[in-house]
């Protein structure tokens, strides 16, 4: 069976933490694919004027071309409306019928994810994966996986993997201060951040 990744995220902008989480998930799940989502409304950052949705999709297709197992869905940038997990998972599971599909999100989505929209359907329709981001015991995050694992009968995998503290949000701090942020990002993303002035 076919086992497809969703990793799920604003990318604004991909950074080259992002493709860490991703190449760590793809060798030690032994992943079929990663399928990058662009969030189009995500419903948790509304009030955070986000860079278009265009311009997020180019710097993550740019970000991952080098590699055949990573592909970039438009599906949520092009919904009209607020972008549900579930309903993305319920897209990509009648689409590849056959599959066994994976999310990727951060220790803050776990924590979090009862307050998420359908979240029996979630563990319905995915292994929830899962990496660590600094401020998260690890502790803590082992905890809440066993709980929802037991309450919601789902599977979570939690990516124990070393952390790069590298965040979008810092890097959008670095520009707007005129900074570098070459070292964060991979060379094309850099240069359409430069080239477009997406973050000044």
């Amino acid at each position: 069976m076919k086992k497809i990744a969703i990793f799920g995220g604003t990318f604004d902008p991909i950074h080259n933490g992002h493709l860490y989480i991703a190449y760590e998930a793809l060798y030690k799940l032994n992943l079929d694919e990663i399928i990058f989502m662009p969030s189009g409304i995500p419903p948790h950052k509304t009030k955070r004027k986000l860079a278009s949705p265009f311009f997020r999709y180019e710097m993550v297709r740019i970000a991952t071309k080098n590699e055949k197992r990573f592909t970039v869905s438009d599906y949520e940038i092009n919904k009209k409306n607020i972008s549900y997990t579930f309903e993305t998972l319920q897209y990509f599971a009648n689409k590849y019928p056959n599959a066994s599909l994976y999310f990727v999100t951060g220790a803050d989505g776990l924590m979090d994810i009862e307050n998420w929209k359908n979240v029996k359907e979630i563990f319905k329709l995915c292994n929830l994966v899962v990496f660590n981001r600094p401020g998260n015991d690890k502790y803590d995050i082992i905890f809440q996986k066993r709980k929802l694992e037991e309450k919601y009968k789902g599977n979570i995998i939690f990516l124990d993997i070393p952390l790069l503290d590298i965040s979008s949000t810092n890097i959008r701090n670095l520009i707007s201060q005129g900074r570098n942020i070459s070292c964060f990002v991979p060379e094309g993303v850099y240069n359409t951040i430069k080239e477009l002035k997406l973050y000044d």
